[in-house]
């Protein structure tokens, strides 16, 4: 079960969770275009269609999706700030649903007895609508349990029930 909360100042999203698979299987499903695919969304609520990413400082990456409630499409987009496999990936997040606002993701991977400990952290709300953090906060909950089970145990976005 991942721990995760919104700063008080409403500007940072925190969260960390075990996974049960050393670091670089863990940086692999964050990297890695076709794994991204598999695991990140759900049927019923939203999944990706096609993510791109070159994978170094100042690349590039995006992600084209669908809203499967009402067949919208979005799109979130980035650029790498900082890649240390297997330990650190850090990206600035434009998500195309939530005014264009700019933020920084970074995970960090640490290795423990049983697996990984992963730490998010994703900043720059503090000037963002209200309801940019909450929905974000609601996202990585469900994000990070998708990670988890694709991690262990292969779950993909086919293998789970409809939102």
């Amino acid at each position: 079960m991942a721990t995760i909360a919104i700063s008080h100042d409403q500007d940072v999203i925190r969260a960390e969770v075990h996974i049960a698979a050393p670091p670089e299987r863990v940086f692999q499903a964050l990297t890695d275009p076709r794994q991204l695919l598999q695991w990140w969304g759900q049927k019923g609520a939203y999944h990706g269609t096609e993510w791109k990413s070159d994978l170094r400082p100042r690349g590039q990456w995006r992600c084209e999706g669908v809203n499967d409630a009402d067949g919208s499409s979005y799109h979130v987009s980035g650029e790498y700030v900082e890649i240390d496999p297997p330990r650190v990936l850090s990206y600035t997040w434009i998500p195309s649903f939530a005014g264009l606002i700019k933020t920084l993701v970074r995970w960090e991977l640490e290795p423990d007895a049983s697996g990984t400990t992963v730490r998010l952290h994703h900043s720059g709300f503090a000037q963002a609508p209200a309801q940019a953090i909450q929905s974000h906060y609601d996202g990585w909950q469900r994000v990070i349990g998708w990670m988890r089970a694709f991690v262990e145990k292969g779950t993909t976005l086919a293998d789970r029930p409809a939102a």
